[in-house]
């Protein structure tokens, strides 16, 4: 008995380790939505360009479009950034933000400076769409196809690789 209780502590020690071992193993990228194939949620938040106007989800209403979550403290946004701008460049589809969780200042101040790539922003200060949406945190994209239904979704900083993988194939 007294060499099970000394030996306990290890037996869980490497329990944990293998399960941390496993998630490390995951693909981010592969991160599973509930959403896919669904109506993107309703949600009634304010526009970050004006806090007077509040958007809801009739807003979004040029399609094909993509939703994508950004924020000033993210650093891997700053990286897609260049990419969503090139990507308006091309028309090929609506490009619509979700400033998540952020100071509105600064998120306008960073789109003066860097140049705007989005029709609006909505301004999700509490993260209440981003909870409806799944979002594990910015940067995220969402597809969404000509009948408001979301296509596919992308966990990270949006490439001409990604898209081309990810979301063109939804387009055609």
């Amino acid at each position: 008995m007294r060499k099970l209780i000394h030996i306990a502590p290890l037996l869980m020690f490497v329990v944990l380790v293998l399960a941390l071992f496993s998630f490390l193993q995951r693909d981010v990228d592969q991160l599973n939505s509930v959403l896919i194939d669904k109506n993107f949620p309703q949600f009634s938040l304010t526009k970050l360009e004006n806090e007077d106007v509040v958007l809801t989800k009739n807003d979004i209403s040029d399609f094909p479009a993509i939703v994508n979550v950004w924020a000033t403290w993210c650093i891997t946004c700053r990286v897609e950034h260049p990419f969503l701008l090139k990507l308006k460049e091309k028309s090929e589809v609506q490009i619509y933000g979700l400033n998540y969780k952020d100071d509105r200042q600064k998120a306008l101040s960073l789109l003066a400076r860097e140049g705007n790539p989005f029709k609006f922003s909505i301004y999700d200060k509490d993260g209440l769409l981003a909870i409806d949406l799944g979002v594990y945190g910015a940067p995220e994209t969402f597809l969404i196809n000509a009948d408001g239904i979301i296509k596919a979704r992308h966990v990270g900083a949006l490439t001409p690789d990604i898209w081309d993988q990810k979301f063109l194939i939804h387009l055609q």
